[in-house]
């Protein structure tokens, strides 16, 4: 770095190098230099830092614990910084998730350009990150309290996208509610059931997966803000988280507080740790559904063959005209990175050593890949499969009759041993089923149509789809 191109600025370790134009100070000048490797903290992270020093720095005034003008300015350069697009932005927040476990290092970038930025606004004021940017607060309590903002924020965007593949399915189950495929399980042919019965299934996972999340959620709008170093809030002064609470509710729409345990607070993620559970049920279900889909609809010649897939890409560099069932491999593919996540979150939660947790940073950027990954992988899914999916009558039907598994409807007439001869016989000689039935003398040809209705064996008639 030429000497033109930096400024010397100094903190309580010395003097550091700076590029001449950043707006951010000494210490995010260590930490970017320090910590180079993993990916950039997510920017949702800085724009929640924002919103909370901005709703810190109008509590402190409201209170009496900050100089109005110091205040004032403090929130006129946060938005400035809030009205710049995520590209913009990031150019003044360099640092990545692996740091201090505390986030004290984004904590501190993000005062030294506010400060910074604020100064730049308003000469004169001699506004300090520390004093001013940070008063009252501490990394200890403004980072875990923008983690569960920015999970929040998450959740809200991943909920919609559950909705809209649960409303895909819909269409799909009612247009096929009384079209009767084979039933299968441990991989073997079952009794018969509808394909619209089927998707039921995988619409009730995800209805429940929904409810689980939205359940669940409300365990992070407890904020630790207020706790400040070690959870006993020494420095904060009165009423002002409180206040801090009330403007990020306003913000966020979510009913925020701070009435909780602050000790908890600091050392514990348990929200983050039990709400990713319920993510990570979601990318069970989602890798279930998705497999399913692939299975049924593979071939064409050579599979199931049950199901018609959308073309959206080719498939092949080498086998002209093949389809793949892409959209299904990016679900199980993200299914598979959830799972991993959620192990990174249940490890680092554990690790709450004494009066704070210091796997912060990684547990919300876990967090966070998981929320995202699933938004978009889902939405996809219910866009560019589900909507053009179709079914393959002709194959359920061809399926169906060679089932041995429709036996089962002979079994209250002729008994249960008798019935699986028959089959055995079937399988065994390469026959139909009508044929060996009514070769075992079990049953007459009158009888084997009464009782061998497909449509009867699945009570659809009994079966609603869900409200």
């Amino acid at each position: 770095m030429s000497e033109e191109n930096y400024r010397i600025e100094s903190d309580t370790i010395g003097p550091v190098k700076i590029p001449k134009d950043a707006l951010w100070g000494p210490q995010t000048e260590r930490s970017r230099n320090n910590f180079p490797s993993g990916e950039l903290m997510p920017i949702q992270i800085i724009r929640a830092f924002l919103h909370l020093k901005k709703a810190a720095a109008e509590s402190n005034v409201e209170v009496g614990d900050e100089p109005k003008e110091k205040g004032e300015a403090i929130e006129d350069a946060i938005d400035h910084l809030l009205a710049l697009n995520d590209t913009d932005l990031r150019k003044d927040f360099p640092l990545h998730v692996l740091q201090t476990g505390s986030g004290t290092q984004s904590n501190m970038n993000v005062n030294e350009v506010v400060a910074n930025l604020a100064n730049k606004l308003h000469p004169g004021l001699g506004i300090l990150p520390n004093d001013d940017v940070n008063r009252g607060q501490s990394s200890n309590d403004t980072y875990p309290t923008t983690m569960n903002i920015v999970a929040v924020e998450a959740l809200d965007k991943l909920e919609p996208a559950i909705k809209h593949l649960i409303d895909e399915l819909v269409v799909k189950e009612k247009k096929y509610w009384k079209t009767v495929k084979v039933g299968r399980t441990h991989l073997q042919d079952a009794t018969p059931l509808t394909f619209g019965q089927e998707l039921s299934g995988y619409i009730s996972a995800l209805k429940h997966d929904l409810s689980y999340i939205q359940e669940l959620k409300p365990t992070l709008y407890e904020l630790a803000i207020g706790g400040t170093a070690v959870g006993t809030g020494l420095n904060a002064a009165p009423g002002m988280t409180e206040k801090i609470a009330g403007k990020l509710s306003e913000v966020y729409g979510h009913e925020f507080k701070v009435k909780t345990n602050k000790f908890w607070g600091l050392a514990h993620h348990s929200g983050l740790d039990v709400v990713h559970g319920a993510l990570k049920t979601l990318a069970a279900d989602m890798f279930k559904i998705a497999q399913d889909v692939r299975m049924l609809a593979s071939g064409p010649r050579a599979g199931y063959h049950e199901l018609n897939i959308p073309a959206n890409e080719p498939g092949s560099s080498i086998m002209p005209g093949k389809v793949n069932p892409t959209q299904a491999e990016a679900v199980t593919m993200a299914a598979a990175k959830v799972f991993g996540n959620d192990t990174t979150i249940t490890f680092a939660s554990s690790q709450g050593n004494f009066e704070m947790n210091v796997f912060k940073t990684v547990i919300i950027a876990a967090f966070l890949d998981s929320c995202d990954i699933l938004t978009g992988t889902i939405t996809g899914f219910a866009d560019k499969m589900i909507h053009g999916l179709t079914v393959n009558e002709e194959r359920m039907d061809e399926l169906l009759e060679n089932s041995l598994m429709t036996v089962t409807a002979l079994s209250p007439h002729i008994g249960y041993h008798a019935a699986a001869k028959i089959a055995q016989t079937a399988d065994k000689e390469g026959t139909t089923l009508k044929e060996a039935a009514l070769k075992s003398g079990k049953v007459t040809e009158e009888q084997y149509d009464k009782w061998m209705d497909y449509m009867k064996m699945t009570n659809v008639d009994q079966s609603t789809p869900e409200e």
